[in-house]
């Protein structure tokens, strides 16, 4: 995407989900119908007004799968085309390198899905890519470690942002992985499944033009900074994580959720989180201790 392909020059409203772990017949591992969730969060986000870019930040795919990741991209680019709008995609934990290029190919699509992405190229099957929005710099990141649940960015990958970085971009840049470089203190979860090296990409991002770092994998909307810079955790579109449980344990419930990232006026940038109308939102779907992933009651009904 060339600084020719813009939507609403001047303008930076963004969609940011993530997690919608589709599958082939579209239930994910847990019992719930991501195809659904997926449908009905698009659905009520058809009346946000202003949006110039879609973000999908991670688990795409349940399974990994190129059937879940073409569900994806069906249903986000026909929100995304009767918009006029780009839709932006970067690899999870969940997803697969080989899955994901085939469906997505740089995972920078315009408005009629064409690819318009610039790949980075010497970082083997990483998916790191870059592209333009109105002078806003899209960079996507790959912090997915084949059979891990938590995620590193390669040296390979910090050493290319770091000189794609090196000049600022007109509206400055945005950098979307899936791994978020926080967590709260009081969870030993996401401090375990967060990205290792929080503090490398930290240091490569301190006194350059990013204006936010755009995350997913913790299904649930989290603030916080990294060397003074934004950090947004969006909530998933599959499952909500509900931190109402004691901290030794984890309990996902039903209820769609997504962002609205707001990079205009001097408040900048501003995230504004949606939920879903869902008759089963608050539903749990699974309640497991959080270091052993062990069942510690059996799931209600879906």
């Amino acid at each position: 995407m060339t600084h020719d392909h813009v939507s609403r020059r001047g303008r930076h409203r963004i969609l940011h989900l993530s997690d919608t772990h589709l599958t082939a017949p579209g239930i994910d591992e847990d019992g719930v119908d991501a195809t659904a969730a997926l449908d009905r969060m698009l659905y009520d986000a058809r009346f946000v007004p202003g949006i110039d870019l879609v973000v999908v930040s991670g688990d795409i795919a349940d399974d990994g799968s190129a059937e879940g990741c073409t569900g994806v991209r069906e249903r986000v680019g026909r929100f995304a085309a009767e918009r006029g709008i780009p839709h932006v995609y970067c690899t999870g934990n969940h997803d697969t390198r080989s899955a994901f290029g085939s469906v997505f190919g740089t995972g920078h699509l315009g408005p009629d899905g064409g690819d318009l992405g610039l790949r980075i190229t010497d970082a083997g099957e990483e998916h790191a890519a870059l592209s333009y929005v109105a002078g806003l710099r899209i960079i996507t990141l790959d912090s997915l470690v084949p059979g891990s649940v938590h995620g590193q960015v390669s040296t390979a990958q910090l050493a290319w942002l770091r000189a794609i970085l090196s000049e600022p971009a007109d509206a400055g840049s945005i950098v979307v992985l899936h791994h978020p470089p926080i967590a709260l203190e009081s969870s030993p979860l996401m401090k375990s499944v967060g990205l290792r090296n929080a503090d490398d990409l930290g240091a490569t991002l301190v006194g350059t033009d990013v204006r936010a770092v755009l995350c997913g994998h913790f299904h649930l909307q989290l603030a916080g900074s990294l060397r003074g810079v934004p950090v947004w955790v969006t909530p998933g579109v599959v499952t909500r994580i509900d931190l109402t449980a004691p901290p030794w344990l984890e309990r996902a419930v039903k209820g769609a959720g997504a962002t609205v990232v707001d990079l205009n006026g001097s408040d900048a940038p501003m995230f504004h989180t949606l939920q879903a109308r869902d008759p089963m939102a608050g539903t749990q779907v699974y309640l497991v201790d959080a270091m052993s992933g062990a069942d510690v009651e059996q799931e209600t009904a879906r």
